[in-house]
C-alpha cells in the first residue's frame, strides 16, 4: 500500500487540490445561484419557452446555449463527484441540470426541488439572504 501511495502521491495531491477546490467553489458559487432563482420558477405545472437572447445573431445564439449547456454538464459533473468529496453535490447537480437542456427537463426540476431536504435547504438559503422562499 505504502508503496502504491509513493508511485502515485502526484495524483493523490492533485485529486486532494481538486476536492478542496470544488468544496470552496461549491460553497461560494451555489448559494449564489440558488439566491437568483426567481421564486416563482418552479409555480407553474408547465414551463413556458423563453430565450433571453432569442434575438441575437444565430451563431451568437447557438455560442451561448453550447456554452450554457457545457456548463451545466461541468456543474453535473462536480456534483456527481462531490456526492463521495465534500461539498453540495445534490444542489450542484440540480444547478447543472438547470442550465442544460433536453425534453422533460422542468418536471425533472420540480421533482427533484419538491424532495423535502431539498426545498428545505434552498428555502433556507434564500432565508439567509433576504429572498423569498420558492413558490411550489
Amino acid at each position: 500500500m505504502f508503496d502504491w501511495i509513493t508511485l502515485n502521491e502526484v495524483n493523490l495531491w492533485l485529486m486532494a487540490v481538486f476536492s478542496i477546490l470544488s468544496f470552496i467553489g461549491s460553497l461560494l458559487l451555489i448559494p449564489i445561484l440558488v439566491i437568483r432563482i426567481p421564486e416563482d420558477y418552479f409555480a407553474e405545472k408547465k414551463r413556458h419557452r423563453w430565450e433571453p437572447w432569442a434575438h441575437e445573431h444565430p451563431v451568437v445564439r447557438w455560442s451561448l446555449l453550447i456554452a450554457k449547456n457545457a456548463l451545466g454538464y461541468i456543474f453535473i459533473v462536480l456534483g456527481i463527484a462531490m456526492l463521495v468529496l465534500p461539498g453540495q453535490g445534490i444542489l450542484t447537480i440540480l444547478i447543472g441540470i438547470m442550465f442544460i437542456n433536453f425534453p422533460g427537463k422542468y418536471q425533472l426540476e420540480r421533482r427533484v426541488v419538491m424532495q423535502g431536504p431539498v426545498l428545505n435547504t434552498i428555502n433556507r438559503l434564500r432565508h439567509r439572504a433576504g429572498r423569498a422562499p420558492l413558490i411550489i
